[in-house]
């Protein structure tokens, strides 16, 4: 090897050096001591609706199981946050909770079609949004209307023509869109009944007869009340978010069999489209980018973890995990939407 040659060489090896040098010290101190951060904290698991409901039971069975898969085993705290139809959390969440990773939330699904259809009250865009992952893409699933067995109500035609009276949370949330969609698309005659703080409340409302009925999962029926889908007091009457019929319900119609308008079916397809992302979480905007890491990875590593998804089951709910990019990227399809088809449904969900 000639003089020259080590040369340049030691100075391509110095170069090196002061590259990584350098590099390491513009990594945050967060990054390199990532495994010590969740180590003795407390993580909170903010649930937008009132105890008791489907997205208060899974974000409980979360809790339990999350701090497994994050190292340094920190705890996990659930508050519950009701108002607005889950818009009041996604909102603080967004806008005015700390950005450190200490914090992370169910997100009512609606709230994405929300923002795309004008509402203004959605103050954030939902991209920006540290998407964890959703626990259910609805493969398993489906959104029914449904009665209590006791009502004349027996078919979609009945209810056509009887009146029924639906209940939905609040403005943007899928069972108060559902309703509409029902009342507009499918002729239902029906008033719809909005402004319960959570599904428990609504179910409450049914078994004391005050409302006929209400538009809601599979899973949530069976995380919520099992015993009355097992011992059939609940009749359905269209399934939603379908495109072929559950084999559990054979002889109910889909909403898009019953929906031929080429432009109807669009608007429909599009009211649908949250339910591909049916329970996701997230965390706010723009925490450090390590801690997001860590908190996607484990969010996935836990709802794919037998013991987890064994226990979701127990509680009624079928898991069928994605990741935050699966999520985005349903957003993101939403974006593509013509905007006369956004428009129409803001129309129909958003409160002048």
């Amino acid at each position: 090897m000639t003089s020259k040659m080590t040369k340049a060489l030691t100075r391509r090896h110095f170069c090196k050096t002061a590259t990584a040098v350098t590099a390491a010290a513009l990594v945050p101190r967060s990054s390199l001591a990532d495994s010590d951060f969740y180590k003795g904290k407390t993580v909170q698991l903010v649930v937008p609706f009132s105890p008791g409901g489907f997205y208060d039971i899974a974000g409980r069975i979360v809790a339990r199981h999350l701090p497994n898969h994050i190292e340094g085993n920190p705890n996990v705290v659930v508050q519950n946050q009701p108002g607005a139809g889950g818009l009041s959390a996604a909102n603080r969440l967004a806008n005015s909770t700390p950005r450190d990773g200490l914090t992370i939330a169910t997100v009512s699904r609606s709230i994405p079609q929300l923002y795309l259809c004008g509402e203004s009250n959605v103050q954030f865009d939902p991209l920006k949004l540290t998407w964890l992952g959703s626990l259910s893409s609805y493969a398993d699933d489906a959104y029914l209307l449904v009665v209590m067995a006791s009502s004349p109500v027996k078919s979609i035609e009945d209810a056509r023509k009887m009146k029924l009276n639906l209940a939905g949370v609040g403005v943007g949330a899928t069972n108060t869109t559902f309703a509409l969609i029902a009342k507009e698309l499918l002729g239902v005659n029906t008033d719809v009944v909005r402004g319960f703080p959570g599904a428990n409340d609504i179910w409450l409302a049914m078994e004391r007869g005050e409302i006929d009925g209400q538009v809601i999962d599979v899973s949530a029926i069976m995380a919520a009340r099992p015993q009355l889908w097992n011992e059939g007091k609940l009749r359905v009457l269209v399934q939603f978010a379908r495109s072929t019929r559950m084999a559990e319900l054979p002889n109910v119609p889909t909403g898009r069999e019953l929906v031929t308008n080429p432009s109807d079916r669009t608007y429909l397809e599009f009211a649908e489209n949250p339910f591909f992302m049916a329970l996701p979480f997230a965390a706010p905007p723009e925490i450090p980018a390590d801690r997001a890491d860590v908190l996607e990875k484990a969010f996935m590593k836990m709802a794919m973890e037998p013991s987890f998804r064994a226990e979701m089951l127990q509680a009624g709910m079928k898991t069928s995990p994605v990741d935050g990019k699966f999520v985005r990227k349903v957003i993101e399809e939403a974006v593509k939407t013509p905007k006369d088809v956004r428009e129409r449904l803001g129309k129909l969900i958003i409160a002048k």
